[in-house]
């Protein structure tokens, strides 16, 4: 199989770009079309031969036709200059001029923890909640969450506080019922080669969060976006939330170095997870405040108003005014790259 990128001219017509779909599938190619700001780019993907023997510079309003060496095709650079924006009831995710706080508790434990922790991120500057109904532990006693129960607590949050909301999905057979509630649904670390799950959420509307894998590559991770995108779903938030390495002092080691490669391989936005990364609320901030230096377009902290009593990584959760203050600092650092809160 081999893949090609076909660019269309600025003022090719809505009949040029057709009948490039129509010449790839006349011989056997899939057609993947892709409307930016400034110009459209077809995808194609087929035999090398059949795709490669058509004179696509002759053909009206084509530009230039560029082959794709790189296991992951769509959700390059090569396939798209322009970053893509994933908009989610009016935040923009991706929006180079914005970055996009997100906060909330690891997982709904009760209606009072959720609502008390969600006044007072979104008071502090989360535009966006964070907050789990499914948890996947290491231990199978540990606690897992509150199924749809939780979930409905949260579209309950999202509508008093207007205020959208990302909950982790875990199962495949799960998707439709996380999608029914969630505005952004996430695939977890544990989840980012779990290709059938990959498919299902790939196959809904929803904007979908992938984190990365503990011992995942870039090109692993961005293959892994690669099976989201090529079902028909292009909204995709990539989320750094650190890697396995030898170190010990950590939870996780944060891969800051993939935020800039990221951006440079990939037109999907990019955001991170300092409290998953450190694993210690001590170390949330600092490496909050280097993602957002190093060119991320959002982070996901979690924030508990009792860490001490939290079910889940309460270790890692910032109390609702530490938060507060942390979100202080993010303005003036995001101030500094050019980007507002």
């Amino acid at each position: 199989m081999s893949s090609m990128i076909i660019v269309m001219s600025r003022d090719a017509l809505q009949s040029d770009i057709d009948g490039v779909v129509e010449r790839l599938r006349s011989v056997g190619s899939d057609a993947h079309v892709s409307v930016g700001q400034t110009r459209t780019v077809v995808g194609a993907i087929g035999e090398r031969e059949a795709i490669q023997q058509i004179p696509w510079e002759a053909m009206p309003g084509v530009e230039r036709a560029v082959p794709v060496l790189r296991s992951f095709k769509f959700v390059s650079r090569d396939f798209q200059a322009e970053d893509t924006v994933v908009e989610v009831r009016g935040v923009r995710v991706g929006d180079p001029t914005l970055f996009v706080p997100i906060a909330g508790p690891c997982a709904v434990e009760s209606r009072d923890q959720l609502f008390r922790t969600a006044e007072a991120v979104k008071k502090a500057g989360a535009r966006i909640l964070r907050g789990d109904a499914f948890k996947p532990r290491t231990s199978p006693y540990a606690f897992q969450g509150l199924g749809e129960a939780g979930l409905e607590m949260l579209a309950a949050a999202r509508e008093e506080l207007d205020m959208p909301f990302v909950a982790e999905v875990l199962d495949p057979r799960d998707v439709a019922l996380v999608a029914s509630y969630a505005d952004i649904l996430r695939v977890g670390t544990r989840n980012m080669a779990n290709f059938t799950l990959l498919q299902e959420v790939g196959r809904q509307k929803k904007p979908v969060q992938l984190k990365r894998g503990l011992t995942a590559t870039l090109e692993e991770w961005l293959n892994a976006a690669e099976y989201i995108y090529k079902e028909g779903n292009h909204q995709v938030i990539m989320v750094e939330r650190g890697i396995r390495t030898f170190e010990t002092a950590s939870r996780n080691t944060l891969d800051i170095t993939a935020v800039p490669l990221l951006r440079m391989l990939s037109h999907l936005p990019v955001i991170v997870d300092p409290s998953h990364s450190g694993g210690k609320r001590e170390l949330v901030e600092p490496l909050g405040l280097a993602a957002v230096a190093a060119g991320a377009d959002g982070i996901m902290v979690d924030v508990h108003p009792t860490p001490d009593t939290a079910l889940v990584d309460g270790a890692q959760a910032l109390l609702p005014a530490e938060w507060e203050s942390m979100m202080d600092r993010v303005r003036a650092v995001a101030g500094a790259v050019g980007r507002t809160c």
